[in-house]
Protein backbone atom coordinates (compact mmCIF):
# COMPACT_ATOMS: atom_id res chain seq x y z
CA UNK A 1 0.00 0.00 0.00
CA UNK A 2 1.28 3.44 -0.48
CA UNK A 3 1.40 6.04 1.79
CA UNK A 4 1.04 9.74 0.46
CA UNK A 5 2.87 12.57 1.77
CA UNK A 6 1.28 15.60 0.67
CA UNK A 7 4.03 18.19 1.40
CA UNK A 8 3.85 21.84 0.62
CA UNK A 9 5.64 21.52 -2.52
CA UNK A 10 3.60 18.45 -3.35
CA UNK A 11 0.23 20.74 -3.04
CA UNK A 12 1.81 23.52 -4.46
CA UNK A 13 2.57 21.78 -7.82
CA UNK A 14 -1.39 20.37 -7.72
CA UNK A 15 -2.24 24.26 -7.51
CA UNK A 16 -0.09 24.95 -10.43
CA UNK A 17 -1.26 21.96 -12.30
CA UNK A 18 -4.69 23.33 -11.28
CA UNK A 19 -3.66 26.68 -13.03
CA UNK A 20 -2.37 25.21 -16.03
CA UNK A 21 1.28 25.65 -15.18
CA UNK A 22 2.59 22.44 -14.32
CA UNK A 23 2.91 18.60 -14.41
CA UNK A 24 3.66 16.05 -11.90
CA UNK A 25 6.77 14.28 -13.69
CA UNK A 26 9.27 17.01 -13.94
CA UNK A 27 10.59 17.00 -10.39
CA UNK A 28 12.68 15.15 -7.41
CA UNK A 29 10.13 13.46 -5.32
CA UNK A 30 10.04 11.07 -2.62
CA UNK A 31 8.44 7.74 -3.04
CA UNK A 32 4.88 9.61 -0.49
CA UNK A 33 5.05 12.60 -2.81
CA UNK A 34 4.74 10.19 -5.89
CA UNK A 35 2.20 8.91 -4.33
CA UNK A 36 0.39 11.93 -3.46
CA UNK A 37 0.37 13.47 -7.05
CA UNK A 38 -1.06 10.19 -8.02
CA UNK A 39 -3.83 10.99 -6.42
CA UNK A 40 -4.60 14.22 -6.88
CA UNK A 41 -2.79 15.56 -9.75
CA UNK A 42 -5.17 13.81 -12.76
CA UNK A 43 -7.91 15.46 -10.98
CA UNK A 44 -6.18 18.83 -11.05
CA UNK A 45 -5.87 19.10 -14.99
CA UNK A 46 -7.93 21.37 -16.94
CA UNK A 47 -6.61 20.30 -20.27
CA UNK A 48 -8.78 16.93 -20.92
CA UNK A 49 -12.32 18.36 -20.76
CA UNK A 50 -14.84 17.77 -18.05
CA UNK A 51 -15.09 15.49 -15.30
CA UNK A 52 -17.27 14.51 -12.46
CA UNK A 53 -16.06 12.71 -8.82
CA UNK A 54 -17.72 11.35 -6.77
CA UNK A 55 -16.64 11.38 -2.91
CA UNK A 56 -17.26 8.67 0.50
CA UNK A 57 -16.08 9.05 3.62
CA UNK A 58 -17.30 6.09 5.60
CA UNK A 59 -16.54 3.71 8.29
CA UNK A 60 -15.10 0.32 7.91
CA UNK A 61 -18.55 -1.20 7.93
CA UNK A 62 -19.97 1.12 5.50
CA UNK A 63 -22.06 3.58 7.21
CA UNK A 64 -21.71 7.54 6.55
CA UNK A 65 -23.72 8.38 10.03
CA UNK A 66 -25.14 6.63 13.15
CA UNK A 67 -28.68 5.45 12.88
CA UNK A 68 -30.08 9.22 14.44
CA UNK A 69 -28.12 11.35 11.60
CA UNK A 70 -24.34 11.85 13.34
CA UNK A 71 -22.35 11.79 10.45
CA UNK A 72 -19.90 15.20 11.27
CA UNK A 73 -17.05 12.78 12.64
CA UNK A 74 -16.82 9.70 10.32
CA UNK A 75 -13.50 10.67 8.84
CA UNK A 76 -10.60 11.12 10.65
CA UNK A 77 -8.57 14.61 10.48
CA UNK A 78 -6.64 13.39 7.29
CA UNK A 79 -9.72 12.31 5.45
CA UNK A 80 -11.27 15.97 5.79
CA UNK A 81 -8.04 17.55 4.60
CA UNK A 82 -8.38 14.96 1.56
CA UNK A 83 -11.97 16.46 1.25
CA UNK A 84 -10.84 19.71 1.37
CA UNK A 85 -7.96 19.02 -1.13
CA UNK A 86 -10.66 17.78 -3.43
CA UNK A 87 -12.64 20.62 -2.95
CA UNK A 88 -9.61 22.89 -3.41
CA UNK A 89 -9.34 21.53 -7.02
CA UNK A 90 -12.83 21.31 -8.47
CA UNK A 91 -14.72 24.06 -9.88
CA UNK A 92 -18.22 23.28 -8.35
CA UNK A 93 -19.12 21.02 -5.25
CA UNK A 94 -22.48 18.96 -5.67
CA UNK A 95 -24.65 17.62 -2.93
CA UNK A 96 -28.15 16.57 -2.22
CA UNK A 97 -30.57 18.42 -0.37
CA UNK A 98 -30.79 15.90 2.55
CA UNK A 99 -27.57 16.60 3.04
CA UNK A 100 -27.75 20.17 3.38
CA UNK A 101 -30.61 19.84 5.30
CA UNK A 102 -28.76 17.20 8.06
CA UNK A 103 -25.53 18.26 7.92
CA UNK A 104 -25.36 21.86 7.29
CA UNK A 105 -22.17 21.71 5.41
CA UNK A 106 -20.43 25.19 4.61
CA UNK A 107 -18.80 23.07 1.97
CA UNK A 108 -15.60 25.15 1.73
CA UNK A 109 -11.69 25.12 1.68
CA UNK A 110 -10.29 25.48 5.06
CA UNK A 111 -7.76 23.00 5.40
CA UNK A 112 -5.54 23.68 2.80
CA UNK A 113 -4.46 26.57 0.45
CA UNK A 114 -6.84 26.71 -2.38
CA UNK A 115 -10.12 28.49 -3.46
CA UNK A 116 -13.69 27.67 -2.89
CA UNK A 117 -15.83 25.84 -5.30
CA UNK A 118 -18.88 26.99 -6.40
CA UNK A 119 -21.44 25.38 -3.96
CA UNK A 120 -24.21 23.27 -5.75
CA UNK A 121 -27.08 21.97 -4.07
CA UNK A 122 -29.54 19.69 -5.97
CA UNK A 123 -33.13 20.51 -4.43
CA UNK A 124 -35.74 19.45 -6.92
CA UNK A 125 -38.99 20.53 -4.64
CA UNK A 126 -37.17 23.64 -2.69
CA UNK A 127 -36.70 22.71 0.30
CA UNK A 128 -33.62 24.27 1.16
CA UNK A 129 -34.30 27.50 3.34
CA UNK A 130 -32.89 30.90 2.67
CA UNK A 131 -30.25 30.58 5.38
CA UNK A 132 -28.85 27.97 5.24
CA UNK A 133 -25.44 27.64 5.28
CA UNK A 134 -24.06 26.19 1.99
CA UNK A 135 -26.67 29.22 0.48
CA UNK A 136 -24.52 32.05 2.98
CA UNK A 137 -23.11 34.91 0.80
CA UNK A 138 -19.22 34.90 1.22
CA UNK A 139 -18.21 35.59 -2.35
CA UNK A 140 -18.73 32.09 -3.93
CA UNK A 141 -21.04 30.75 -6.05
CA UNK A 142 -23.89 29.62 -4.88
CA UNK A 143 -26.44 27.46 -7.04
CA UNK A 144 -29.26 25.56 -6.32
CA UNK A 145 -30.96 22.52 -9.15
CA UNK A 146 -34.65 22.72 -8.67
CA UNK A 147 -37.56 21.48 -10.60
CA UNK A 148 -40.14 24.43 -8.67
CA UNK A 149 -40.93 27.95 -9.56
CA UNK A 150 -39.05 29.77 -6.32
CA UNK A 151 -36.91 32.78 -6.39
CA UNK A 152 -34.06 32.59 -4.22
CA UNK A 153 -31.81 35.40 -2.44
CA UNK A 154 -30.10 37.23 -4.65
CA UNK A 155 -26.50 36.37 -6.20
CA UNK A 156 -27.80 32.50 -5.38
CA UNK A 157 -28.11 30.92 -9.30
CA UNK A 158 -31.17 28.72 -10.30
CA UNK A 159 -31.01 26.19 -12.67
CA UNK A 160 -34.23 24.85 -13.36
CA UNK A 161 -34.80 21.16 -14.63
CA UNK A 162 -37.61 18.98 -15.55
CA UNK A 163 -38.50 16.28 -12.94
CA UNK A 164 -38.16 12.43 -13.82
CA UNK A 165 -41.00 10.40 -12.66
CA UNK A 166 -39.94 9.49 -9.39
CA UNK A 167 -39.54 13.38 -8.30
CA UNK A 168 -35.64 13.35 -9.08
CA UNK A 169 -33.32 15.09 -11.55
CA UNK A 170 -31.14 12.98 -13.88
CA UNK A 171 -27.55 13.43 -13.10
CA UNK A 172 -26.47 14.04 -17.14
CA UNK A 173 -29.10 17.14 -17.36
CA UNK A 174 -27.88 18.46 -14.01
CA UNK A 175 -23.94 18.51 -15.07
CA UNK A 176 -25.24 19.61 -18.61
CA UNK A 177 -26.67 22.62 -16.78
CA UNK A 178 -23.77 23.26 -14.59
CA UNK A 179 -21.65 22.90 -17.60
CA UNK A 180 -23.56 25.68 -18.92
CA UNK A 181 -22.61 27.81 -16.18
CA UNK A 182 -18.84 27.07 -16.85
CA UNK A 183 -17.90 24.59 -13.96
CA UNK A 184 -16.46 21.70 -15.39
CA UNK A 185 -14.60 19.95 -12.88
CA UNK A 186 -17.02 18.74 -10.59
CA UNK A 187 -16.79 17.20 -7.41
CA UNK A 188 -20.45 15.16 -6.24
CA UNK A 189 -19.75 15.50 -2.38
CA UNK A 190 -22.95 13.67 -1.07
CA UNK A 191 -24.46 12.10 0.35
CA UNK A 192 -24.76 8.45 -0.85
CA UNK A 193 -27.73 8.53 -2.49
CA UNK A 194 -26.96 11.02 -4.91
CA UNK A 195 -23.13 9.88 -5.31
CA UNK A 196 -24.80 6.37 -6.05
CA UNK A 197 -26.87 8.23 -8.71
CA UNK A 198 -24.23 10.12 -10.74
CA UNK A 199 -22.63 6.41 -10.18
CA UNK A 200 -25.27 4.66 -11.98
CA UNK A 201 -25.64 7.02 -14.79
CA UNK A 202 -22.12 6.47 -15.94
CA UNK A 203 -20.82 9.95 -15.22
CA UNK A 204 -18.01 9.66 -12.86
CA UNK A 205 -14.48 9.50 -13.86
CA UNK A 206 -13.44 8.91 -10.20
CA UNK A 207 -14.98 7.64 -7.20
CA UNK A 208 -12.84 7.95 -4.06
CA UNK A 209 -13.67 6.26 -0.75
CA UNK A 210 -11.93 7.03 2.52
CA UNK A 211 -12.56 4.41 5.06
CA UNK A 212 -12.21 5.59 8.53
CA UNK A 213 -11.26 2.51 11.82
CA UNK A 214 -14.19 3.08 13.11
CA UNK A 215 -17.33 0.63 13.72
CA UNK A 216 -20.76 2.07 13.63
CA UNK A 217 -23.16 -0.73 13.71
CA UNK A 218 -25.99 1.13 12.05
CA UNK A 219 -27.20 4.34 10.24
CA UNK A 220 -27.33 5.08 6.55
CA UNK A 221 -25.08 3.23 3.94
CA UNK A 222 -21.69 5.33 2.02
CA UNK A 223 -22.98 3.83 -1.26
CA UNK A 224 -26.42 2.46 -2.38
CA UNK A 225 -26.19 0.87 -6.10
CA UNK A 226 -29.56 1.35 -7.68
CA UNK A 227 -29.13 -1.24 -9.76
CA UNK A 228 -29.22 -5.05 -7.83
CA UNK A 229 -26.79 -7.86 -9.37
CA UNK A 230 -27.47 -11.11 -9.09
CA UNK A 231 -23.94 -12.43 -9.23
CA UNK A 232 -20.50 -11.19 -8.28
CA UNK A 233 -19.16 -11.76 -11.71
CA UNK A 234 -21.81 -8.88 -12.82
CA UNK A 235 -19.92 -6.43 -10.15
CA UNK A 236 -18.10 -3.33 -10.91
CA UNK A 237 -14.12 -4.42 -10.33
CA UNK A 238 -12.62 -0.74 -11.10
CA UNK A 239 -9.07 -0.15 -11.56
CA UNK A 240 -7.98 0.72 -7.65
CA UNK A 241 -5.22 2.32 -6.14
CA UNK A 242 -5.18 2.12 -2.40
CA UNK A 243 -2.95 4.67 -0.26
CA UNK A 244 -2.57 5.52 3.36
CA UNK A 245 -3.51 8.86 3.97
CA UNK A 246 -2.70 9.02 7.54
CA UNK A 247 -5.80 8.70 9.75
CA UNK A 248 -7.78 6.84 6.76
CA UNK A 249 -7.35 4.46 3.42
CA UNK A 250 -8.05 5.94 0.37
CA UNK A 251 -9.62 3.88 -2.12
CA UNK A 252 -9.16 5.84 -5.60
CA UNK A 253 -11.02 3.91 -8.17
CA UNK A 254 -10.64 4.46 -11.92
CA UNK A 255 -14.01 4.36 -13.54
CA UNK A 256 -13.39 5.57 -17.43
CA UNK A 257 -10.59 5.12 -20.02
CA UNK A 258 -10.66 8.98 -20.49
CA UNK A 259 -9.80 9.09 -16.48
CA UNK A 260 -7.07 6.88 -16.73
CA UNK A 261 -5.62 8.69 -20.10
CA UNK A 262 -5.44 11.97 -17.19
CA UNK A 263 -2.54 10.17 -15.59
CA UNK A 264 -0.81 9.92 -18.94
CA UNK A 265 0.76 12.05 -21.65
CA UNK A 266 1.61 15.01 -19.33
CA UNK A 267 3.27 16.70 -22.53
CA UNK A 268 1.47 15.68 -25.34
CA UNK A 269 -1.26 18.23 -26.74
CA UNK A 270 -2.34 15.17 -29.11
CA UNK A 271 -3.12 12.64 -25.52
CA UNK A 272 -4.79 15.90 -24.05
CA UNK A 273 -7.18 16.45 -27.03
CA UNK A 274 -8.21 12.48 -27.27
CA UNK A 275 -9.05 12.42 -24.08
CA UNK A 276 -11.15 15.66 -24.51
CA UNK A 277 -12.68 13.45 -27.39
CA UNK A 278 -13.85 10.68 -24.84
CA UNK A 279 -14.87 12.88 -21.94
Amino acid sequence: MDKADVTPRVWQRILDIRAGQGCPCCGDWTAGERSALNIYAPLARRDMGPMAIGQIGQSLDGRVATASGDARDISGPDGLRHLHRLRAIADAVVIGVRTALHDTPRLTVRLCAGQNPARVIIDPRGRLTDDAPALRDDGTRRIVVQTVARDRPAGVEVVRLPSLTDGTLAPRQILAGLHELGLHNILVEGGGITVSRFFEAGLLSHLHVAVAPLLIGGGPQGFNRITQIGSLADAPRPETQVSDIGSDILFNCTLTEAARHRSENWHSTAGAEWAFRQS
